[in-house]
């Protein structure tokens, strides 16, 4: 039984960012795992891989909102430094033995279903219709295959 399981209300319709997103929560459920097999080892690791992931996935958002034009961009940008602070905080009190755990998965859970209903689909028209207009088509390649290596 999964902790989060992703369903069809958290689809922004952009595939490339879905995935993302389904990669996010994997993590999240990787977390609780990790927390049931009361491993501090394995949740320190489930932490960095979600703060590195979760920096480059905010990075190529926000690379596909500048592209698009999107309107609302600096706000975005801070909504994710805040977050990102936020997850950094977490794992600064876990290096110093705090148990933030299960708090930490709560906060993960709540905050990325919010933050794609919310925010992120505010910006999907605006992104969509960049990706399927005539215009700079190598660049989703382009930027795919820089940031994630594909």
């Amino acid at each position: 039984m999964y902790y989060f399981v992703w369903d069809s209300s958290l689809e922004t319709g952009i595939d490339i960012i879905d995935s993302q997103h389904k990669r996010i929560v994997e993590y999240i459920n990787q977390l609780h795992d990790a927390i049931a097999d009361k491993s501090k080892e394995d949740i320190e690791q489930v932490l960095n891989q979600l703060i590195d992931y979760t920096v480059s996935h905010f990075t190529f958002e926000e690379s596909l909102q500048e592209k698009a034009g999107y309107g609302h961009l600096e706000p975005h940008r801070k909504v994710h430094e805040a977050f990102t602070a936020r997850v950094r905080d977490y794992k600064a009190r876990f290096d110093k033995g705090e148990d933030i755990s299960k708090k930490l998965l709560s906060d993960l859970r709540i905050w990325l279903t919010n933050h794609i209903k919310q925010e992120d689909r505010d910006y999907v028209a605006t992104v969509k219709a960049h990706l399927n207009g005539d215009h700079d088509k190598g660049w989703l390649s382009k930027t795919l295959s820089r940031i994630f290596g594909g």
